[in-house]
């Protein structure tokens, strides 16, 4: 693209200025020009000149505009800034194009009648001409590809974010199922105790008795919150107050021992699941 830029430029000034010194089909000699048309003719060879020069930038434009696409590319988590940034760019760089080639068109419009219009410059604003087109369809290209980026960018942020939300959903459903595990698991640890005397059993309808009658567990309407509510995972260690103990509850003979600590009974519990696998209730009468 540089070679040809390079040709156009020294086609554009040679033939402009053979057609100053040589007037060719016309033979028009340089004398019989006037001084106006002759400033005329040079300004508007400066100005196809001045042309030339735009299009030569155009190119380099192009050109750092891919090699910040190719930078952009190269880091995605930056792309969204970036992107914006660049299609700003194309679409500064597009206008600027399509002035350049509307200065050419009135550039062509006034030489119709110039002094040094001729075929070979009529060839050289065609030429200048096709480099425009080129260059804009090259632009054209650049955004179609950031477009295509930024649709793909976004379709990869919608499957994230889809990601994001399943996972998000799933959490909140694992976090629900294991508060709701945990709460169950601990309604199933629930067990209640009652260490009292007789009297007081009697008193919350936990035992009945009577003269010359055996001592009878209640199991239907007792006082439930007479009671202290424990876990039985963490009740293992039940000190009783008293140095004589009676346990009305059945529990497994070989899931507890009574054992004395400072001269007073206490229940050790050595296998929690068995020791409340026949009733979750506990009942020790003290006197």
């Amino acid at each position: 693209m540089k070679a040809r830029h390079l040709f156009i430029t020294v086609a554009a000034v040679s033939i402009l200025v053979s057609c100053i010194k040589n007037p060719g089909n016309e033979q028009q000699s340089l004398a019989e020009i006037s001084k106006q048309e002759l400033a005329t003719a040079l300004n508007e060879r400066d100005q196809l000149l001045s042309l030339v020069k735009e299009v030569s930038k155009g190119l380099d434009e192009i050109k750092q505009l891919e090699s910040i696409m190719s930078i952009a590319a190269s880091k995605p988590g930056e792309s969204t800034t970036n992107n914006a940034r660049i299609l700003a760019d194309i679409t500064s760089l597009k206008e600027k194009i399509k002035q350049r080639k509307a200065k050419l068109a009135e550039l062509e419009d006034n030489l119709q009648e110039s002094t040094i219009n001729n075929k070979e410059l009529k060839e050289t604003i065609n030429a200048i001409r096709k480099q425009m087109d080129s260059q804009i369809e090259e632009i054209e290209y650049l955004k179609h590809q950031l477009i295509s980026a930024n649709e793909q960018i976004g379709l990869l942020n919608h499957t994230v974010d889809s990601l994001n939300a399943t996972v998000s959903e799933v959490s909140d459903e694992r976090d629900a199922a294991r508060q709701t595990s945990a709460k169950l698991e601990n309604e199933l640890n629930i067990c209640y105790y009652m260490v009292a005397t007789k009297s007081e059993l009697k008193k919350h309808n936990i035992i009945e008795s009577g003269f010359l009658r055996k001592t009878k567990l209640m199991n239907g309407n007792f006082d439930k919150a007479s009671f202290e509510v424990s876990d039985k995972r963490m009740l293992t260690h039940l000190p009783l107050n008293s140095t004589k103990i009676k346990i009305l509850t059945n529990h497994p003979a070989t899931s507890f021992e009574v054992i004395e600590e400072n001269g007073e009974k206490v229940i050790k519990i050595t296998n929690p699941d068995l020791f409340w696998s026949l009733t979750t209730y506990l009942v020790v009468q003290i006197d």
